[in-house]
């Protein structure tokens, strides 16, 4: 884990990456130290570095979660972004993520309590699975899946992708269990992500929500695109998805949609995202 800076501004704490050996600062190692300062502290937020490495990311986000701080990633502005351009009418698109929502999750509770009595009974561990993501202007939030892995998926990441490059996906990955690669094949462990968006945290349609280990890993000239409100579903999604991997390839993709964005567009993406969930199209 790396050597963190900290600097204060108002109600902000900057966390960024620093090569100076610092005693006093290795104590910020340990999570429950962390949530300790955060607690005491005035902050409203933490701003962290994105040179920063993933195990130090995920530390400082699962305390902030616990001191009931808000992290973010420190991004650079994006001009792209619709919500800045189109004020009334991304209100409209939120308004509608809400109201749709409800009514889905009104509608799929049946689904849901029997896809996770089946999860229950197939296979030790949680129901749901959450993982860290980068949401609009960069704030950190736990992504809703059904877990379609082994329970100590997570830790075995790493060791099981090998410095893999581009999306940190793969075909055949010997962590899922049989449930797990039927819920796949047919996006049904993403139903959950319902929730997120209900809270506010992902829309119906927009760019991929990056997991921290794929964001950490997009290149600085691209960084600006981790500001945008992701999506369950999006253009990436419906025309390329696995057979598009590179980081930066994708986030170049994600752009053009977001300078191109419009109602129309999204209902659209809406309407072809149910005949590609059927034909199981790039999911794994």
């Amino acid at each position: 884990m790396l050597q963190c800076e900290l600097i204060w501004r108002q109600k902000i704490l900057v966390v960024k990456k620093t090569n100076r050996s610092n005693t006093h600062l290795t104590s910020l190692q340990d999570l429950q130290r962390v949530i300790a300062c955060l607690q005491r502290s005035s902050i409203e937020r933490v701003a962290l570095d994105p040179n920063l490495d993933e195990a130090t990311q995920i530390l400082w986000a699962e305390a902030c979660k616990q001191a009931g701080k808000e992290a973010f990633l420190r991004l650079p502005g994006a001009s792209e972004m619709p919500q800045r351009r189109a004020r009334f009418t991304w209100w409209l698109k939120c308004l509608f993520d809400r109201l749709a929502t409800i009514s889905l999750l009104s509608l799929l509770l049946p689904v849901l309590v029997g896809l996770a009595a089946l999860i229950k009974v197939s296979s030790p561990g949680p129901i749901f699975f959450r993982q860290w993501r980068v949401g609009r202007r960069g704030k950190l939030f736990q992504i809703f899946k059904f877990r379609t892995m082994i329970a100590e998926a997570e830790q075995l990441h790493h060791q099981v992708m090998q410095n893999q490059p581009g999306l940190h996906k793969l075909e055949n990955d010997p962590r899922l269990t049989p449930v797990g690669y039927w819920l796949r094949k047919y996006s049904l462990d993403e139903l959950p992500q319902l929730v997120n968006v209900l809270r506010g945290e992902m829309s119906l349609v927009g760019p991929r929500p990056w997991a921290l280990y794929d964001a950490l890993r997009v290149s600085p000239a691209l960084r600006h695109r981790l500001n945008a409100l992701p999506g369950m579903t999006g253009m990436w999604q419906i025309e390329m998805r696995s057979h598009m991997r590179d980081i930066d390839a994708v986030n170049r993709y994600d752009l053009d949609y977001l300078r191109n964005w419009s109602p129309l567009q999204d209902f659209k993406i809406l309407l072809l995202t149910i005949p590609k969930v059927l034909s199981r199209f790039g999911a794994y």
